[in-house]
């Protein structure tokens, strides 16, 4: 097992629970979330920036 620094964009939802939804999943693609912050809010393009740490399998 390894971990990951991850960085993504998500888009921006007028309801948390949904943007927390949101992030959650595009972070389960990539592994399973140890944390997670929003870093950064662009409101003209709509987006959040998220930085993680994932757990992940390793390669053999």
């Amino acid at each position: 097992m390894t971990t990951h620094f991850i960085e993504a964009e998500i888009d921006l939802h007028s309801s948390p629970v949904e943007l927390q939804r949101q992030i959650e999943t595009e972070l389960q693609k990539r592994g399973e979330p140890l944390r997670w912050a929003v870093t950064a809010v662009d409101p003209q393009r709509q987006k959040v920036r998220v930085e993680a740490i994932v757990t992940a399998e390793s390669e053999r």
